[in-house]
């Protein structure tokens, strides 16, 4: 055929498909598409899904009218991942259900000694590889007391946290919320009252440091109240336990208490099914691939699964608990650590055992056909509509960070955290963030977008080092979260132009008005207070709207010129530009002072120079 008969020739192309059905489309050759591509910028395998606009334009150069068809090419027999992972769910027969160890979420202010409670109960020590102190990911525990099992999740503290923590409250059955006895109710225990009240979960409170000299419980129980938690000593349902992490005091009282109300709930599931569940953490391991950290809620797990979870799939290779040891399977109840994952999923993915591979990467391919194609869409939108729409305005600047950390709550956290800190003039834009070292990628990523790479608690491979340094591409590492918002907040202050501000030096009343040879009528004004100096600009007010603004000319005490008048005083008064003055005028003195700004919380102030 002719390029002259195939020009004649409309080709109807789907919003999106890939590089081997382009091909198909065109009855060319995957090679020669992607060739075509490579010439248009644009870098692609066989299996790239490309988007109607990027497709158009390889039509073209093969002769064909593109026409947009609309609709997605995939396999019609694939079920969607929203009917796979979404609410309807088969219940349980109540013959199949069997006793659970319950889910305990350990919930608290920073500092509050959340983690070394859990040290205390099952006697190991991990507060101290944490930096700064602070619990920074998501770990589940298991710990034996009174012959029953109980699984404890440990989540983080700091405020950055919240999604996360809220993450915790809604995965467990129980909550056990931290209070220092000599804090008090502070900012995240709030938080973490409302995770627990909206999961709408039991709740035992830990009054901890109880063996510190300066603490005050009553006032402790009684901040409890007002937060909305109502104890049982005050007549409410919350049972309170003193307890002192350092010293182990209080720790069989407040097992005991979990136990019996674990007991109470009677937490079952069923062991026989396909197991489900949430993801509690991921990481990128260097040498073992993606870590993922389940937790299993129902069914039981085993090696050799096929899973589906969220934005990922994988067969499960190995499995550990939280102490390490192989194992083969886990219950209900169950944290586990598995390999075998294909990408690191997001911490709060659900998961489903599924009957085979093919199953989960059929479902998995047709959710990353769609999810590509809304990001190919934004990613267009992006580098044109906002691009030059936000350079023809001028008006906003954009401070662009790459995001690299070690686990994917962090990733949430610090994004979050991050583009809060956006103001009116300056807009953080996170343009990637995912868990990993930082890679060479993520250093022309940001030579692109003239941006920064975070790297928080990942290595630096280190081509990717030699790159930033040849290129001049700023990397930061940090290793608590609070110094990345701190330092990013100060480049911000940096971007914002000082700006010209009126300080208001002092006010006065007219009282009576004089005519004076060759000043023309000066007012005889009292200050009420400040301080007026010759020179300075006046806003004259009458009945409360501006009606002039001019300069001082002339500033008299009796006879005499002066430079300043202070508060209480009385003087003559007459400006450069205004001389018809009444009465009861009011006037404003003030100079123009050039301001620094800084930002804070995402909002600017003004600081004088």
């Amino acid at each position: 055929m002719t390029t002259q008969q195939r020009s004649a020739r409309t080709l109807q192309i789907p919003r999106t498909l890939t590089v081997r059905e382009l091909a198909e489309l065109l009855g060319d050759t995957p090679v020669t598409v992607i060739k075509t591509l490579m010439v248009n910028g644009v870098m692609a395998d066989v299996s790239k899904t490309l988007d109607y606009n990027t497709a158009a334009v390889v039509a073209l150069d093969h002769g064909f009218e593109p026409e947009e068809q609309g609709d997605v090419i995939a396999e019609p027999e694939a079920p969607s991942t929203l009917e796979l992972l979404g609410d309807a769910v088969d219940e349980d027969d109540a013959a199949s259900l069997r006793p659970r160890p319950p889910v305990i979420a350990v919930l608290g202010h920073v500092d509050h000694g959340k983690t070394s409670l859990l040290d205390a109960i099952r006697e190991a020590n991990v507060a101290e590889g944490e930096a700064g102190g602070i619990t920074q990911q998501v770990g589940a525990y298991q710990a034996e007391a009174g012959g029953r099992l109980l699984t404890f999740i440990d989540t983080p503290g700091h405020e950055a946290f919240t999604e996360m923590r809220a993450r915790g409250a809604n995965a467990t059955d129980l909550a056990v919320l931290v209070v220092a006895a000599n804090d008090g109710v502070m900012p995240q225990t709030r938080e973490a009252i409302s995770h627990i009240q909206a999961a709408e979960v039991p709740m035992v409170v830990a009054l901890n440091k109880m063996d510190l000299d300066n603490i005050n419980p009553d006032r402790v129980k009684a901040s409890l109240a007002d937060a909305g938690v109502q104890i049982e000593e005050y007549g409410g349902e919350a049972p309170l336990v003193p307890v002192s992490a350092t010293r182990g005091d209080g720790l069989n009282d407040l097992l005991e208490t979990l136990g019996l109300l674990a007991d109470i709930s009677n937490f079952q599931a069923n062991p026989s099914r396909a197991a489900e569940g949430v993801v509690l953490e991921a990481e990128l391991d260097r040498r073992q691939g993606p870590r993922t950290t389940l937790l299993v809620q129902r069914g039981t797990l085993r090696q050799g699964d096929a899973l589906l979870v969220g934005r990922t799939w994988g067969r499960i290779k190995a499995m550990t608990t939280f102490a390490g040891e192989r194992i083969k399977e886990a219950g209900p109840s169950t944290p586990v650590v598995v390999l075998g994952l294909q990408d690191v999923a997001d911490a709060g993915d659900a998961f489903r055992v599924l009957a085979s591979d093919r199953e989960a990467k059929r479902i998995y391919e047709q959710a990353r056909r769609e999810r590509e194609a809304i990001e190919a869409q934004l990613r267009h939108s992006a580098s044109l509509d906002a691009l030059f729409g936000e350079i023809s305005r001028g008006g906003v600047s954009a401070l662009n960070l790459i995001v690299k950390t070690d686990v994917m709550g962090s990733v949430e956290a610090l994004r979050d955290s991050l583009e809060r800190l956006s103001n009116e003039e300056v807009a953080v834009k996170v343009i990637h963030a995912a868990a990993g070292a930082v890679s060479g990628s993520d250093v022309n990523l940001a030579l692109a977008s003239e941006g920064i790479v975070i790297a928080f608690n990942c290595p630096i491979e280190p081509g990717a080092a030699r790159l930033a340094e040849t290129e001049g591409v700023e990397i930061r590492s940090y290793s608590v979260i609070y110094q990345v918002i701190d330092e990013v907040e100060a480049a911000i202050t940096g971007m914002l132009r000082p700006v010209e501000m009126q300080v208001v030096d002092a006010h006065a009343e007219v009282l009576q008005i004089f005519p004076i040879r060759g000043l023309g009528k000066v007012a005889g004004s009292r200050v009420l207070d400040g301080s007026i100096q010759r020179g300075v600009q006046v806003h004259v007010y009458r009945r409360g709207e501006l009606i002039a603004d001019g300069q001082i000319r002339s500033l008299r005490r009796f006879q005499d010129d002066v430079q300043s008048v202070e508060a209480g005083q009385e003087c003559g008064i007459a400006l450069t530009s205004f001389e018809d003055f009444e009465a009861g005028d009011q006037l404003e003195f003030y100079h123009i002072e050039t301001q620094s700004r800084i930002s804070s919380g995402g909002e600017i102030r003004a600081v004088s120079r």
